[in-house]
């Protein structure tokens, strides 16, 4: 695997003893095992606990640029990666289907002849693989010849837990983090003033669908929340976090004194769901993780640069999750060759972010990210809670 050792996380004793519990008739003992169960979520028991041998699983987000097609070999070093990394779950973006094809299919096919097990349906402009049987996928917003963004989502249970995983690509248009670097938002390209007025930049950044579809996520993703679902919110957003354009930033990055909450992570976190990479690195001046551009050897960098004259690394992937109670981030790497793209230039990275470099040739111009969750307890204790109950209560335990 991928990431090794094991955090320690809240070894609170929660132990609860029914020692002296005798067999009594069948229904008794349901209610009683009710009753134990509720106990525990109440006291943060099951719902709040992340022990160290609880079950974990690896959730990746990577845009594939064009499926792969615009590096040689760019396919075979996707199933290179996967292969590498083992993730559990993997939000892709840029899916296309090329020349009638199946992406997500042939995916699949080429992980089973290296003796991988994976599941997936076909899609579009956005894609999903899992580990786990898909129960159900559908489209929470369509992709459109507009190439507008999308969104798309699968309803997996992971380990005995229920999950809606949502894999984005949002709107590329009205890239508004341009504008306080002095390029266009939509046309890439230098301008005479930089634009520093964080509502001429918003208002912008509107112009995009990006928002409306992150509006339709999250309704979607509430919804399946209410019904006990974990929720996981991948992909390639195509905007920064506020998180990373804050006063400690404002003189970095050519961000040229903007300070400014962006509308999608502002609308994710006031809705309760946490950025994965940011709750595992939360200082954005000595772990940035930058997304985009990547330092793809095998493409010639005035392929990478799309604004070559200033610093346009951003982080615009993310992995987003709640609620707190079902998982928690324990781990999150960026995944990526080493070095970055700095005004048309190979660099070396200057930056804390932990990264994994791939084994072999990268198929992409961004980075991605790996993030290593801890599930909680609740599964395996309401199990055995309800098991103990049909059996003859001993003891209920937090494990």
């Amino acid at each position: 695997m991928v990431f090794t050792g094991k955090t320690d996380f809240y070894k609170k004793d929660c132990k609860l003893k029914a020692d002296n519990i005798q067999s009594a008739p069948m229904k008794k003992w349901y209610l009683l095992a009710g009753f134990l169960f509720l106990g525990l979520i109440q006291s943060g028991c099951v719902s709040g606990r992340f022990h160290a041998d609880a079950p974990e699983i690896n959730v990746l987000s990577l845009n594939i640029w064009q499926e792969g097609t615009r590096v040689e070999n760019g396919f075979d070093y996707i199933i290179d990666e996967i292969e590498h990394l083992k993730p559990d779950l993997v939000a892709f973006s840029e899916v296309r289907n090329y020349n009638d094809t199946d992406f997500i299919g042939r995916v699949v096919e080429a992980l089973a002849r290296r003796g991988l097990t994976y599941y997936g349906e076909k899609s579009v402009s956005t894609g999903i693989i899992s580990k786990y049987p898909i129960q159900s996928q559908e489209s929470v917003s369509a992709w459109t010849s507009r190439d507008n963004g999308s969104a798309l989502k699968a309803l997996i249970e992971v380990q005995g837990r229920p999950f809606a995983f949502y894999s984005l690509h949002l709107d590329w248009r009205h890239y508004a983090c341009y504008l306080p670097r002095g390029y266009g938002s939509s046309t890439w390209k230098k301008v005479e003033t930089r634009v520093t007025d964080v509502e001429e930049i918003l208002k912008d950044s509107n112009e995009s669908f990006r928002d409306e579809i992150m509006k339709a996520v999250i309704a979607d993703a509430n919804r399946e929340r209410l019904q006990g679902r974990g929720i996981l919110i991948c992909g390639d957003f195509n905007e920064p976090s506020h998180l990373d354009w804050q006063a400690d930033t404002a003189q970095l990055r050519d961000h040229n004194g903007v300070v400014i909450n962006w509308d999608l992570s502002t609308m994710l976190h006031d809705s309760g769901y946490q950025d994965s990479y940011r709750v595992i690195h939360p200082n954005p001046v000595t772990h940035p993780g930058f997304t985009f551009p990547a330092n793809n050897l095998a493409v010639p960098v005035s392929s990478l640069a799309c604004a070559p004259e200033v610093d346009e690394r951003d982080r615009i992937d993310f992995i987003y999750y709640g609620p707190k109670e079902m998982l928690r981030a324990v781990d999150s790497r960026v995944v990526a060759p080493a070095g970055d793209i700095l005004r048309n230039e190979r660099v070396p990275d200057d930056s804390e972010d932990p990264f994994i470099v791939p084994l072999g040739g990268w198929p992409t111009d961004h980075k991605g990210v790996l993030t290593r969750f801890r599930l909680d307890a609740a599964g395996s204790a309401r199990s055995k809670l309800f098991k103990a109950g049909a059996t003859g209560l001993q003891r209920g335990y937090c494990p």
